[in-house]
């Protein structure tokens, strides 16, 4: 016994097999949970934390039900990296993502028992990734050059991504919204221009876009409520000094007139700061804090709109914007850039009274109000409608586009194949395995929207074998549709990240032959 203590106490250790094995399943398990979300007839999970409260999250986003779990398998953390490392850098394709890898593990796991060797696999797969991406790389189309195509493939795009989100029921308004912001973008990626406003109430379909910038906050009392030509003044500085507070100081006086002295001593700092403020020659003053009643007339005196308590968000993204910066010092006017916009007022949301900015310096900013009935429906329409952002805001950078609903899986399954029949040795037997992992895709499409998708897929292959065919699967009239007809597109860049980064996840969970735990700490009894 003594030899095989190398490690401490509690540490356990998994080797060669069982190692494998541990990380087959757990991979496997992880790709069987989420599947059932792919494709526009995939079902939704909710997610109910155990912190305080039970908040609830009801989602359809791979990556958003991955992020709240909590999981022990190391190769089931894998998984849950690549999704989240997909939705960061595409924005969509988190599903499938974790759903190929976990196929092209399951494939590998016959291969293991069938005495091929992991790196045997991996080359093979290897070999299998770089040939789908070519043979996808040949069947792109792209409209870079015709505007009006280019937003019509824009708009194909968009539908898809939502269609298997809760927003597929009014996909066309929002596929619409979606566009719309991000043409505004004008190719930039930057989606912090793109504010969403959550307000419950009204309908999904009463969401709108609206040029400008909107801060969710009222226009104080006794202040101009439209402001044309304004010169605005983002600033993060205290406006409360005004008073003694009573709580945090300690002055020591003999009378109350002294601390009336104080008191004024302090009104006139304040005084001072507002004439400061007002010398940049601005007409609306946008404060991070507080801002007390007395400086408050002050501005209002000399017509004014003050607005309190912006939150970060709100006043980083106004700042960028209007094309000023958030000052905190106001000695110096010259210093401080001050951010424009045509005109700014007072608009109604539901009950709420909002602050509408319009014609702003930077012309791709926009708002996306969303109205919903409750905060989940919200919440999840929200991720839904940044991953159709996301999605779109490549495809303008990379205008490649592909046919949707399980064709490019096919095209790459064919390819695929023939390559497995080129190849000599035991490799054949890796890459042939790789296509069978892509063909799960379409299967699973099918099998979530209650078809029968052995008939399905074994029609999708024969009609592949024809020269340039655009056939996928038409989940509403349950055959085999055309895809080009359908209008059914994704973005060549979310099919590539999917590609390549569920290989690599692949990849990297077969090359394990060993699983070492760390003991857990012990908790020193403190009594």
């Amino acid at each position: 016994m003594a030899i095989e203590k190398i490690l401490k106490d509690d540490a356990s250790e998994e080797k060669g097999e069982r190692a494998r094995m541990a990380s087959f399943v757990g991979a496997i398990a992880i790709t069987d949970l989420v599947k059932t979300t792919l494709g526009p007839k995939g079902m939704d999970k909710i997610l109910q934390s155990t912190g305080r409260g039970h908040e609830v999250t009801v989602t359809n986003d791979g990556a958003t039900i991955l992020k709240s779990l909590h999981i022990d398998n190391p190769a089931a953390k894998v998984l849950i990296d690549i999704s989240k490392v997909q939705d960061d850098e595409v924005g969509d394709g988190t599903t499938s993502v974790v759903v190929l890898a976990g196929e092209l593990l399951r494939e590998a796991e016959k291969l293991v028992a069938a005495k091929i060797h992991p790196m045997t696999i991996i080359s093979g797969y290897r070999m299998a990734a770089e040939c789908a991406r070519n043979a996808l790389l040949q069947r792109v189309m792209d409209n870079k050059g015709n505007a009006e195509k280019f937003k019509s493939d824009l708009m194909k795009i968009a539908r898809t991504t939502l269609s298997s989100k809760i927003l597929s029921q009014d996909k066309e308004h929002f596929a619409q919204l979606a566009v719309d912001a991000v043409m505004r973008l004008k190719g930039s990626t930057n989606l912090e221009a793109i504010q969403i406003i959550k307000k419950p109430g009204g309908s999904l379909k009463d969401s709108f876009l609206d040029e400008g910038f909107i801060l969710d906050k009222k226009i104080g009392l006794g202040q101009p409520k439209r402001i044309e030509n304004a010169k605005i003044l983002v600033a993060n500085t205290a406006m409360d000094t005004d008073k003694v507070k009573i709580y945090g100081a300690r002055v020591r006086v003999d009378s109350m007139s002294k601390v009336a002295e104080i008191e004024g001593a302090e009104k006139e700092k304040m005084r001072e700061k507002v004439k400061k403020i007002i010398a940049h020659g601005i007409n609306c003053f946008v404060n991070r804090q507080l801002i007390y009643n007395f400086p408050e007339e002050l501005f209002a005196d000399a017509g004014i709109l003050a607005i309190e308590h912006a939150d970060f968000d709100g006043i980083e993204r106004l700042a960028l914007v209007t094309g000023g910066e958030i000052a905190s010092t106001f000695d110096n006017p010259e210093s401080v850039k001050l951010g424009h916009c045509k005109l700014i007022e007072e608009i109604m949301i539901g009950e709420d009274k909002l602050i509408h900015f319009s014609g702003v310096e930077m012309g791709q900013a926009c708002t996306v109000v969303l109205r919903g009935a409750s905060h989940h429906v919200l919440d999840e329409a929200e991720r839904s409608l940044h991953d159709a952002l996301c999605v779109l805001s490549q495809t303008v950078n990379d205008t490649r586009v592909l046919l949707g609903g399980g064709w490019p899986e096919m095209v790459m399954a064919k390819e695929v194949d023939e390559l497995a029949r080129k190849t000599p040795g035991k490799k054949s037997h890796a890459i042939e395995a790789f296509s069978r992992a892509l063909v799960t895709i379409p299967t699973i499409i099918a099998d979530n929207a209650g078809l029968d998708s052995a008939d399905l897929v074994a029609q999708l292959r024969a009609e592949h074998h024809k020269e340039g065919c655009n056939a996928g699967i038409d989940v509403i009239s349950g055959s085999v549709g055309d895809m080009a007809e359908l209008g059914i597109s994704e973005s060549f860049k979310v099919k590539q990240a999917v590609l390549l980064s569920a290989t690599e996840a692949a990849e990297m969970i077969l090359r394990v032959d060993e699983i070492i735990t760390c003991a857990p700490r012990k908790r020193e009894d403190r009594m």
